[in-house]
C-alpha cells in the first residue's frame, strides 16, 4: 500500500475518533492516535521497502535465469551445429576414402592385366627361345650326321639295290636317310617315291598316299611325278575315298594324256564305271 493511501485513511480514522470520544479526551488522544498512525506509517514503509527489495531480487533471479537458459540454449545450438558440421566432414572424408580405395582398386586391376600381359609375353618368348634352341638343336644333329652320312649317290644306289631285292626295312631306312640328309635334290622326290611304293605294298594306303604327295608337292616336275598321282589315286581309292581318288586319276590323264600312267589311270576308272572326263 502507498504512503499517500496511509495519510488518507489515517486522517479519516482521526476524524472519526474525534466525533466519538469526548471532548475533554481529544487531545489525548489524538497524541495516542497520531502516535499509532505514524507506527502504522513507518510498519507501511517498512513492508514496502522489503516487498521492493524482494522483487528486486526475484527480477535479478529472473533475469539471471533467463541469461542461464538462453546461453545453455544457445550452446546447445551450437553443439548440434558442431555435430552436424562434423558429421557432414565425416560424410565426406567416407566419400573420399571410399573414392580412394576405388581409385586404388583400379589401379590393382590395371597393375594386373599389364603383369598378366607382361608374363604372357614373358612366356611367349620363352616358347619362342625353346622352339629356336630345339631347332638348332635339330639343325646341329642334322649337320653332324651329314658329316657322317654316306654321299648321295652311294646312299641312293644302296637303297634302290635294297629295293629291288626286296629288302623292305633295309631300302625304307636308306631312302629315309637320304630324305633327311639330302632333303631338296631331285632324287629326294625319288626316294619318297620308292617309300611310297613299299608302304602301299605293305597295306599302309594312309602314309602311302601321304609320300605320294610329297612328290607332287614339292617335286611336280620330277621324273616320279606322274606316277606318284596315279598311285596316290589308287591309295585313295583303296582307303573308300573314291571320289578324291577319282579326281587324283582324272587331274593325271589331263595332264599327262599321253604317258603310260595315263592309260593305267583309264583302265582303272573303266573298271569303276566311271568317266575319265569329269563332268
Amino acid at each position: 500500500m502507498k504512503p499517500q493511501h496511509i495519510s488518507v485513511l489515517s486522517a479519516s480514522f482521526l476524524v472519526l475518533c474525534m466525533g466519538a470520544s469526548p471532548a475533554r479526551g481529544a487531545n489525548k488522544d489524538m497524541v495516542q492516535l497520531q502516535t499509532q498512525v505514524q507506527q502504522l506509517q513507518e510498519a507501511m514503509t517498512t513492508m514496502q521497502k522489503n516487498f521492493d527489495e524482494r522483487m528486486i531480487l526475484m527480477k535479478n533471479l529472473v533475469e539471471q535465469n533467463t541469461d542461464a537458459i538462453n546461453k545453455a540454449v544457445g550452446a546447445l545450438n551450437s553443439l548440434q551445429t558442431t555435430l552436424q558440421k562434423q558429421q557432414a566432414d565425416a560424410g565426406g572424408k567416407s566419400d573420399q576414402l571410399s573414392g580412394q580405395i576405388q581409385a586404388l582398386n583400379d589401379t590393382m586391376d590395371e597393375l594386373k592385366a599389364r603383369l598378366a600381359k607382361v608374363s604372357k609375353q614373358l612366356e611367349d618368348m620363352q616358347a619362342s627361345q625353346q622352339s629356336l634352341a630345339a631347332q638348332q638343336a635339330q639343325q646341329t644333329a642334322a649337320q653332324d650326321a651329314a658329316k657322317n652320312a654316306p654321299p648321295p649317290d652311294v646312299l641312293y644306289n644302296n637303297g634302290l639295290r635294297d629295293y629291288a631285292g626286296a629288302k623292305n626295312d633295309l631300302a625304307l631306312q636308306e631312302f629315309s636317310d637320304y630324305i633327311k640328309y639330302y632333303p631338296n635334290t631331285d632324287l629326294a622326290g625319288n626316294s619318297y617315291f620308292y617309300l611310297g611304293e613299299m608302304q602301299f605294298k605293305q597295306g599302309n594306303y594312309q602314309q602311302a598316299a601321304q609320300s605320294y604327295d610329297q612328290v607332287l608337292q614339292n617335286f611336280p616336275s620330277g621324273s616320279k611325278a606322274a606316277s606318284a598321282q596315279l598311285k596316290k589315286g589308287f591309295a585313295l581309292i583303296e582307303l573308300g575315298k573314291q571320289d578324291d581318288g577319282v579326281s587324283e586319276l582324272r587331274h593325271l590323264i589331263q595332264r599327262y594324256p599321253h604317258a603310260p600312267e595315263a592309260l593305267q589311270a583309264r583302265e582303272r576308272l573303266r573298271k569303276l564305271g566311271v568317266s575319265p572326263v569329269g563332268r
